[in-house]
């Protein structure tokens, strides 16, 4: 009995320990105590009113909802910044008569990250991602918004994962 004692306790130890290290959403310690994200302007040749600002809330809720930082409007310990450099619509598939049966729409965004504590982890770089949907769909109401929202949490993640998760 003593000896079934004696490793849970020390597993236990491990795991308490190894949490110090590691935390669940998958980011290493982090020496900094806050964050601000700069608002991403659309720099795009083709422009979606609106898209500039769901994207920048996209990547503050991120790292609220995945961090203990806290969001300050300056002087922060980490700093998100860029803009949206394209967002594009294009034909995918076509149909035996030539149409388009699905379009594709794409979104790149430029980010350059900032970090006070640690300028090696500093890193400028563009993250992109897509959404197909059936070119017979217009891309507006429900169909933009369910596009939007998958580009911009795979995007999100994406950053999140460059900056801080380091994977």
């Amino acid at each position: 009995m003593k000896k079934i004692h004696f490793l849970f306790a020390l597993i236990t130890l491990f795991t308490l320990n190894s949490c110090s290290i590691y935390n669940f959403t998958g980011t290493g310690k982090i020496d900094a105590k806050t964050f601000q994200v700069n608002f991403f302007q659309n720099n795009a040749d083709l422009i979606e009113p609106g898209i500039d600002r769901t994207f920048t809330l996209a990547l503050q809720d991120i790292l609220q909802n995945q961090t203990n930082l806290n969001l300050v409007k300056n002087g922060a310990d980490l700093t998100y910044e860029g803009e949206i450099v394209d967002y594009r619509i294009s034909p995918m598939t076509a149909t035996a008569d030539q149409q388009a049966s699905q379009n594709r729409l794409k979104i790149k965004v430029n980010v350059r990250f900032t970090n006070k504590k640690k300028e090696t982890d500093d890193f400028e770089k563009t993250f992109e991602f897509y959404y197909d949907y059936p070119a017979t769909t217009q891309l507006q109401g429900a169909t933009l918004s369910t596009a939007l929202k998958e580009i911009f949490d795979r995007i999100t993640q994406d950053i999140f994962n460059e900056s801080l998760a380091k994977w």
